[in-house]
């Protein structure tokens, strides 16, 4: 155990099989990190968002966490493929094999082998039930995890997390879609200017042809959509406006997009970092069914974001075939994500009817504009889910536990003790 900065640090490995059906077969390992200030306070398992996203690597106790170690020794999870959990991506999947080997290797990369993976880890642990606390596709694990192993759980918190059970990916896209068109318009009458601005940045990359990132990637316009993900967010959105200010810059060879545009456009742009992001992304809405890259699918239907529009509108969390041929980070990748969006046999990850029997107690925080996990889809799962309580608020976005986390998290947390919510989120 290492003791920095008011906090208690100790980290966890454990070997977990690859496939928990095949127990004895091969072994890959998982990291979680435990953060405390009291060894004596029970297990609290943050699920973090994603897919494909490794947990925080925190340097103090502030926000969500400061106040979640008031209560609990928290469990920071680096699901598999992640972090220092035994990596995926595109030097370490080769050594599978072919592509359909990494595709195959892949397919125990979802919610059922994350939350199996955790149960392996609270049985190392010696713990008999603990708390769970879910932010965006964390609260997709969740719902896995009640469906699973309910009676492991003493209780679980979601916060912009509650995927639709029942529904395939098209209809999230659909929904998803029409939210980030609404969430466009928002932000563009706040700044009308920026609208003009994204204008010209589309229609200097159509004309010019030479303006690349700083990894080497063409500058496209369905690149540029991609600063739309800036918009999923309280804490982040205003910054895009500061990134439309800086686009452009004069050069001997006349206008150009400034470093400075290039780099924070690779930031966002780029899934070097994060390769399960965009190979298992549609995979968490997948049952039975193959996705066949869906959001590309139901794209025609709204002709705004194509990029023929005359100033297409910002994507969000969508993925497209194209990513894969030009982010060099995901082009040895490309025929694995091929396979993955053609599997027919991914199996269901709930169960609807040990969830409709639920008995752990559930708060989710369901924010009422969130491009990400759709209002509307969030509360038919709520209606499926016993005893889950929700709190709608228009207060934050998909970020919300960076925007306000302790307030967040003490509401949260007082919904499933039974007690008064509004006096829990002011103390």
């Amino acid at each position: 155990m290492a003791q920095y900065r008011g906090m208690n640090v100790t980290d966890h490995r454990i070997d977990v099989p690859l496939d928990h059906s095949r127990p004895e077969g091969e072994q890959i390992t998982v990291f979680a990190r435990e953060v405390s200030t009291d060894s004596t306070k029970p297990y609290l398992l943050f699920l973090q968002g994603g897919p494909g996203g490794k947990s925080p690597r925190p340097g103090s106790l502030s926000g969500w966490l400061a106040e979640a170690t008031k209560h609990f020794r928290v469990l920071l999870l680096d699901q598999r493929g992640t972090g220092l959990s035994t990596p995926a991506n595109r030097q370490t999947l080769p050594l599978r094999g072919d592509s359909a080997a990494q595709a195959r290797y892949l397919e125990h990369f979802r919610a059922d082998s994350i939350v199996r993976d955790a149960e392996a880890l609270r049985m190392h642990l010696g713990v008999e039930r603990w708390s769970t606390f879910g932010q965006s596709y964390g609260g997709f694990c969740t719902l896995t995890y009640l469906s699973m192993f309910p009676q492991s759980l003493t209780r679980s918190v979601v916060t912009g997390g509650l995927a639709s059970l029942d529904q395939d990916a098209k209809t999230v896209y659909r929904a998803t879609y029409a939210r980030m068109a609404e969430r466009n318009r928002e932000f563009f009458s706040w700044y009308p200017q920026d609208l003009n601005a994204l204008h010209d940045i589309y229609q200097h990359v159509r004309e010019n042809h030479d303006e690349h990132l700083p990894n080497g990637q063409q500058v496209t316009v369905p690149l540029v959509q991609m600063l739309g993900m800036y918009l999923g967010g309280n804490t982040r959105v205003h910054l895009l406006h500061h990134i439309f200010e800086e686009a452009f810059c004069q050069t001997p060879g006349g206008r150009r997009l400034s470093d400075t545009f290039l780099d924070a456009l690779q930031a966002q742009a780029s899934f070097a970092s994060n390769p399960l992001y965009a190979l298992m992304h549609e995979t968490i809405y997948a049952q039975g069914q193959p996705t066949n890259f869906a959001a590309e699918q139901v794209l025609a239907e709204f002709p705004e974001f194509t990029s023929q529009a005359d100033t297409p509108l910002l994507t969000g969390e969508m993925i497209f075939r194209w990513h894969f041929a030009e982010d060099p980070a995901l082009r040895p990748l490309e025929d694995v994500a091929r396979i993955l969006a053609e599997h027919e046999h991914f199996a269901p990850l709930y169960d609807l009817e040990v969830l409709a029997k639920n008995t752990v107690p559930v708060a989710a925080a369901v924010y009422h504009d969130d491009v990400y996990v759709d209002r509307e889809l969030s509360l038919r799962t709520a209606s499926q889910v016993a005893g889950l309580q929700t709190w709608v608020t228009d207060q934050y976005h998909h970020d919300g536990i960076g925007d306000d986390g302790p307030a967040i998290f003490r509401r949260l947390l007082a919904m499933t003790n039974g007690e008064d919510p509004e006096v829990a989120a002011k103390d």
